[in-house]
């Protein structure tokens, strides 16, 4: 990573060491402080984790990003957060992308935005001058908007234009502060171009646009339309330059235009009608898009359109009207792709389809991907046929938790009997998919003799998302235990765990906490409900 964004920004990594730290019970994610990252203990993984992955890959990128854009350059206040954090959020993508190819790079840059497309996001602006308290500023719109941003002024002026100005920026502002402004005119000294536009429209200000994109044919004449209408309730207008791609079978002729008007169309000439116009053919846009294509369309799209964006467009429509096109996914060189279609393909009326059951039989026992053969699991034991017995119990030892974890729930389901004793035994080594399944069945079943065992397994959690999802089950579990002094102990174990969450984050766990604690009140009676509301003082 350190030799990847050296060479890419032409901007030696600066210091003259790099550590990285991890801290037990640090819930803050991570931490840059130049020349030393601070990571949570999610950052360690065992060899059963790392088969499906290095999940935090990401974060280690982003802080050391930050060596550059946020310790090199400094944000020149709070206001100007965005020119540190989105730095650090657009560099999750340009990693991506340089290990482990186009595809990857591109859904996280999709899953970033979903990100920032929350309620309540598109009233703030980017560059913000009024705020409550700093910790407002650390937000969807400083990290996931900065970076989609980043994204679409680099598809607009080209890598090498992007990559000199970001240069520009760093040795021109070196161990000084930075700004939005000041990144502007790198930009603008490198490209020669008139800036103030896009600043003013992304940085400046606020929202994003909102597409209904028509299409018209008139054989007669041989013309195309695109018609493109900014849809937005805000009213504000977005001027966006994009590149549309019309397709006549395989070929494609691109046509780069810009998007200026509440209502815009753009009109092409055919001899044969197109079988695709592709709006956005970069898939670049920051926004959301109703794109009113045909069913040909998408599988004119699926089949010709190279990019992840394409086919996950074209996979959701077919989902969404139950077209066989959509078994086409199972077959996609990305694997996370290949494992959504298992899920859609669960959830639709094709999930009988004698074909499309082979077709995931073979890659719940061959696919390389660890997390789609445990989706390809799950399918199958969605009908609790026993035919796939021998198949869950060899991959109930398989080095990922994933598969192993599938593999517990599909035999739990067939043999419920033997799903408790199944848990204990696989329960020494258990996390992610085998541990959530192992923790379910065993706080499920068990029995006031094991209390010991799982209130144990509860208070050695780390300070986690895994152990918010868990507390509904373990005080589900104190319910059935009849020794009150146990059943203490163990809202204890939940009061201390809530207690060390830092107060910022108590707003996303006290829900869960409080609504699990109440419903074991309920349960217990008065004593309990009394002890609860002692402790939570």
């Amino acid at each position: 990573m350190m030799k990847f964004y050296s060479e890419k920004l032409g901007v030696e990594y600066p210091w003259a060491k790099y550590a990285q730290i991890v801290g037990r019970d640090y819930v803050s994610g991570a931490m840059e402080n130049t020349t030393a990252t601070l990571h949570q203990e999610s950052a360690y993984q065992n060899a059963r984790e790392l088969t499906e992955g290095i999940g935090w890959e990401s974060t280690i990128a982003h802080e050391l990003f930050h060596q550059w854009f946020g310790d090199l350059v400094t944000a020149e206040s709070w206001s100007n957060l965005t020119v540190n954090e989105s730095f650090a959020n657009y560099s999750e993508v340009l990693w991506h992308e340089y290990k482990y190819g186009k595809d990857d790079g591109d859904a996280h840059n999709y899953t970033d935005m979903l990100g920032y497309l929350q309620p309540g996001n598109e009233k703030k602006d980017l560059v913000r001058f009024k705020y409550a308290d700093k910790e407002d500023m650390f937000d969807g719109v400083s990290y996931n908007k900065g970076g989609r941003i980043l994204h679409m002024l680099r598809n607009y002026l080209g890598d090498d234009a992007f990559f000199k100005s970001l240069n520009n920026y760093l040795t021109t502002n070196k161990f000084k502060t930075g700004e939005a402004g000041q990144l502007r005119l790198a930009f603008e000294e490198v490209t020669g171009q008139d800036l103030n536009w896009y600043w003013n429209q992304w940085y400046y200000g606020s929202g994003h646009p909102e597409l209904k994109i028509d299409y018209n044919y008139d054989d007669a004449t041989g013309k195309a339309t695109a018609i493109i209408e900014q849809t937005q309730k805000s009213g504000k207008i977005f001027r966006l330059p994009i590149a549309i791609d019309v397709y006549n079978g395989s070929v494609k002729k691109r046509y780069k235009v810009w998007i200026e008007n509440k209502t815009d169309s753009f009109t092409f000439n055919y001899t044969k009608r197109p079988d695709l116009i592709n709006v956005d053919a970069d898939k670049i846009l920051l926004g959301l898009k109703k794109d009113n294509k045909t069913a040909e369309n998408y599988v004119h799209q699926i089949k010709n359109a190279p990019l992840y964006m394409d086919r996950k467009e074209a996979l959701d429509y077919f989902a969404k009207n139950n077209m066989p096109e959509l078994a086409e996914g199972l077959k996609d060189k990305y694997a996370p792709l290949r494992k959504s279609t298992i899920t859609k393909l669960a959830a639709s009326k094709l999930a009988a389809d004698a074909a499309i059951v082979k077709t995931i039989e073979a890659m719940a026992n061959t696919d390389k991907d660890k997390k789609t053969r445990a989706a390809a699991i799950k399918f199958l034991a969605k009908n609790k046929d026993a035919k796939y017995k021998s198949l869950y119990e060899k991959n109930l030892s398989d080095s990922s938790y994933s598969v192993a974890g599938a593999s517990l729930d599909a035999l739990a389901a067939l043999e419920p009997s033997t799903a408790y004793e199944l848990a204990k035994k696989y329960s020494n080594d258990a996390k992610g998919g085998l541990g959530e399944i192992v923790g379910d069945i065993i706080m499920a079943q068990g029995n006031e003799a094991d209390f010991d065992f799982i209130a144990t397994k509860y208070n050695q959690m780390p300070l986690s998302q895994e152990k918010v999802e868990g507390t509904p089950a373990f005080c589900a579990y104190l319910e059935k235990v009849n020794n009150l002094d146990n059943v203490k102990s163990g809202i204890d174990m939940v009061i201390k765990f809530r207690n060390a969450v830092p107060d910022q984050y108590k707003g996303f766990i006290d829900p869960v906490v409080i609504s699990s604690l109440n419903k074991l009140a309920k349960a217990k009676g008065v004593e309990i409900e009394k002890y609860i509301s002692e402790k939570m003082k």
